[in-house]
């Protein structure tokens, strides 16, 4: 329910505030007053698209607040799928600056336009000329008729299905896609796996044959340059080892004097020996050096096999090599799994078929049942609102694919006059006529309390005299269940009203601003005598407009 109104800043209104109550409201004002502008900026924060020109003052931002009192509107879902905080009561707010950019806030969260819009389709249902349009769409008129039968339960576990479909479809499809190119890379997948598996490729072995090659192609420089070493250390005329073993036996000689020379003596003694063993070391490197042209040939041609692979696959390293072999064996599984996987979303979707046909045999006929007593309804409304030849029936065809609504296909066929062949509503039918058919459906479907809070705009459009009050009876009637908010010239159906509110232009420095004030019980006599007698309050005016609050 909305409870309150802000506006500032916006087309002729520099600021207004307004409370509104449950049950029936009108507002009322001369032409021109701005009741369209009140409608425009409710609009906003229902997530109308707007741009600078509705700023009065383009030094400043346009700001439109509503509060709206949401207990048993059962919106916790919507809340938590967009992550807002839920509170009973919520803030709506739409902020529109100087370039025309606009910023929308669900309880002080900045949300985009749509989400803004999704909300405010389920707090506020504007009704107007405009809209009325909405009664010759499919979509709608199905609505209307699942409203009242009262299936929401049943169709929202439908859709949930029929949605889970789509989706196991679509993920069918793009395997079937992935099979298809899986089909052309599986060859080439193949041929690059066994070439790499044929390479026999071991973890980090590109350094140690590099390191085994570069060895063997010096091998004689090396071996010519160990002899020398050993030579010079050990086996020539004059070695490391025997000018050693002459220092250690000349200091030998005087360490008894000096402790720190016998520390060094023998210091000495164990050099000796480290150098004793590394000649024997390279000694034996040097022995067993052997010049083997087959095994820089193998080197060389596993090297180039090496190479040719990581500059091919634009790898660094054998273990890239090696990692990649892996991926492709797992791409093959992957190709030669899908086709059983193809077969199970196969079977998984016909039998989630066979279920929603199953649904939708539960659904048609529940549709079927009430539309005999959902037209009589309607007639009956018509007649009530002086449409004494109307005919209505709705037509209830079945086909053979699914849709988020089921198999069916509904059409609303109607005749104002008698004589004239039923047929589409958008077809037959006048503005006034429309207009008495669709307040008739939402009179309907409001007894079930599926409408959000309800804001008719010129309801009244081709009524007058006795009719008009029939259409402000069946307000006032929708306003004992649910809050209603009608705009309208006539004073019959104001006088129906709970809550009067006028709106109504005043000169402000030179500019004629518009405002709204919410009537006293005289205020509300004056004002419909004024709509009775164009203006002009007459005595006969009071006094008429005196008994039709009565009545």
């Amino acid at each position: 329910m909305l409870q309150k109104l802000s506006i500032e800043n916006y087309v002729l209104i520099q600021k207004l505030e307004v409370d509104f109550s449950h049950g029936f409201s009108v507002i009322t004002g001369e032409t021109g007053s701005g009741k369209s502008i009140f409608l425009g900026a409710l609009g906003l924060i229902l997530g109308q698209r707007a741009d600078t020109n509705v700023l009065l003052d383009k030094s400043r931002k346009c700001i439109v607040e509503g509060l709206f009192f949401i207990r048993g509107y059962n919106l916790e879902y919507f809340f938590k799928d967009h992550e807002l905080d839920f509170d009973e009561t919520i803030i709506l707010r739409r902020e529109i600056n100087q370039t025309g950019k606009s910023r929308a806030f669900i309880n002080d969260t900045p949300v985009n336009l749509s989400t803004l819009k999704d909300l405010g389709d389920k707090l506020v249902n504007i009704h107007s000329q405009h809209s009325i349009v909405t009664l010759n769409d499919a979509d709608f008129q199905l609505a209307v008729l699942d409203n009242y039968a009262g299936i929401q339960p049943i169709l929202q576990t439908y859709r949930s299905n029929y949605f889970l479909l789509v989706r196991l479809k679509k993920k069918k499809d793009d395997l079937i896609l992935k099979n298809t190119k899986a089909k052309e890379d599986r060859d080439y997948y193949h041929f690059l796996v066994d070439e790499l598996k044929k390479a026999d490729l071991k973890p980090d072995e590109l350094g140690s044959s590099e390191e085994r090659l570069q060895f063997l192609t010096h091998a004689e420089e090396i071996k010519t340059t160990l002899f020398r070493a050993t030579g010079s250390i050990s086996t020539g005329e004059i070695t490391i080892i025997g000018q050693l073993s002459d220092v250690i036996n000349l200091l030998n000689g005087i360490s008894r004097y000096n402790t720190k020379l016998q520390e060094l003596v023998e210091r000495l003694k164990i050099n000796s020996i480290d150098i004793k063993d590394i000649s024997s070391e390279l000694s034996f490197i040097e022995e067993h050096i052997d010049i083997d042209q087959d095994e820089i040939e193998k080197l060389t041609q596993r090297l180039n096999l090496l190479y040719r692979l990581l500059q091919k696959h634009q790898k660094t390293t054998v273990n890239e090599l090696i990692v990649l072999t892996q991926e492709l064996e797992m791409k093959l599984m992957d190709a030669d799994s899908i086709e059983e996987q193809i077969t199970r979303f196969n079977t998984e979707i016909q039998n989630l078929e066979k279920s929603l046909y199953d649904q939708t045999r539960e659904i048609s006929s529940a549709r079927a049942k009430v539309i005999s007593n959902f037209e009589k309804e309607i007639i009956r409304l018509l007649l009530i609102l002086g449409m004494n030849q109307a005919q209505f029936k709705i037509e209830l065809s079945s086909g053979d694919s699914l849709s988020r609504d089921g198999i069916d296909k509904v059409r609303f066929l109607f005749s104002a006059n008698k004589g004239i062949e039923l047929d589409e509503v958008s077809r037959i039918a006048s503005g006034g006529e429309l207009s008495r058919l669709m307040l008739s459906i939402k009179s309907m479907i409001s007894q079930k309390n599926l409408l959000p809070t309800i804001f008719f705009d010129e309801i009244d459009n081709g009524v007058s005299g006795e009719i008009a009050g029939k259409v402000g009876s069946i307000l006032k009637q929708i306003g004992n269940r649910m809050q209603v908010i009608a705009i309208t010239h006539l004073p019959q159906i104001a006088a129906k009203c709970n809550h009067h509110y006028r709106i109504y232009k005043k000169e402000n420095q030179d500019i004629a601003m518009s405002y709204i004030k919410q009537l006293s019980k005289e205020e509300r006599i004056e004002e419909i005598a004024k709509m009775l007698s164009d203006n002009t309050v007459t005595t006969t005016a009071l006094k008429n407009a005196k008994e039709l609050l009565n009545n």
